[in-house]
């Protein structure tokens, strides 16, 4: 008799709201249900977690595998320890979530990072797969494993995927790529750039304009498409600035860790404006104090949101080397390696629910 696939409940965590899901063969299914945080009450958030997990479960009257979900910012994940979270206060100081959803259902609980979690749903059963198939159907035998998951939003996170396992790290804290350094403001982090507030903060001095209320990346955006010749350059430039920044930090991932890198979160959807400035990035030079140059990236990084760079990306590209001394048998060898650069092929909500998802089922397996 085949086994049922394991039913996970999951629950997206912001500042507003929570909104609990339940997912099973690597989708959400059912109706999901939408209650108010309370994040700066801590019983009445806690009482909404355990209300809204029950009430889940008793919407889908089966069997419930295990709890698993994303809590954003840097926890004791391993243990199941919610730290200092901006956007909910009341979790300040240390909360033990884990464990008490663990007593209270009597199922294993997973808690992890949203990025990390978004980059594990891509990676299992978005664009990593798609990216996969694509190859297959033009022809290509190379099957990428790796990749690097970044969210564009209010914050700049990331997620690494290396063998289809998540890093994880010692501290349950392996991927603050919004404390690297920023190129534009040397004695800040990158995040002051890679973020709303960057895209606004660009603007804002560029064009002079004086609006606090109603600026927003999407109102930028359409400054970019349909303002005046001032508002235009500054929207246009604000987003160049953003690419050129995200450019760099792309380089240093990708040599970092090998992996096709998929962008997601809500300033994603201005692709096409920043893309170019970041690819710019990407394919620059290093100088050394002697004047020699020599290339930014270790790998060839192509934009595979465009065809015919996919097409360049797909195409074959290897050599046979003879043994020494042994004519007849020759190895494959790639004289260049390549990754590509595409966006997410779920929205980030959805993603980070099906990495928790698949996440609790590899520790169900282990």
């Amino acid at each position: 008799m085949k086994q049922e696939e394991p039913l996970i409940l999951s629950v997206d965590a912001g500042g507003t709201n929570f909104v609990f899901s339940a997912l099973q063969h690597g989708k959400t299914i059912g109706e999901s249900i939408r209650k108010p945080s309370h994040a700066d009450n801590l019983d009445k958030s806690l009482n909404t977690i355990i209300q809204g997990f029950t009430e889940l479960q008793k919407q889908h009257n089966a069997k419930v595998a295990a709890i698993s979900f994303a809590f954003p910012g840097p926890s004791d994940f391993t243990h199941g320890v919610i730290g200092d979270l901006g956007n909910l206060p009341a979790y300040r100081g240390g909360v033990a979530l884990g464990p008490l959803l663990e007593k209270t259902f009597q199922v294993p609980v997973f808690i992890n990072n949203d990025a990390d979690l978004f980059a594990y749903g891509e990676a299992m059963n978005g664009s990593l797969p798609l990216l996969n198939q694509k190859l297959r159907q033009a022809g290509s035998s190379k099957e990428y494993r790796n990749l690097v998951g970044l969210t564009l939003g209010t914050g700049f996170g990331l997620g690494v995927i290396n063998q289809g396992y998540l890093l994880r790290g010692d501290n349950s804290i392996p991927s603050e790529v919004w404390l690297m350094r920023n190129p534009q403001f040397p004695n800040s982090n990158i995040e002051e750039s890679i973020s709303i507030r960057g895209i606004i903060r660009s603007y804002k001095t560029l064009s002079g304009d004086n609006f606090e209320s109603e600026l927003t990346p999407k109102s930028i955006f359409d400054l970019a498409q349909h303002g005046n010749t001032n508002q235009k350059q500054a929207a246009l430039e604000s987003f160049r600035i953003f690419g050129k920044n995200l450019g760099e930090v792309i380089a240093t991932l990708v040599s970092l860790y090998d992996a096709n890198v998929c962008i997601g979160g809500g300033l994603s959807n201005a692709w096409d404006l920043f893309i170019p400035a970041a690819m710019e990035q990407i394919h620059s030079e290093f100088i050394t104090p002697e004047g020699n140059r020599f290339p930014r990236s270790t790998h060839e990084v192509f934009q595979l949101e465009d065809e015919s760079e996919f097409l360049r990306f797909a195409q074959k590209d290897e050599t046979l080397i003879a043994l020494p001394g042994e004519k007849d048998k020759k190895y494959k060898y790639i004289p260049k390696p390549r990754v590509g650069i595409m966006k997410a092929a779920m929205d980030t909500s959805e993603a980070t629910m099906v990495g928790a998802y698949y996440y609790a089922l590899s520790q169900l397996k282990a």
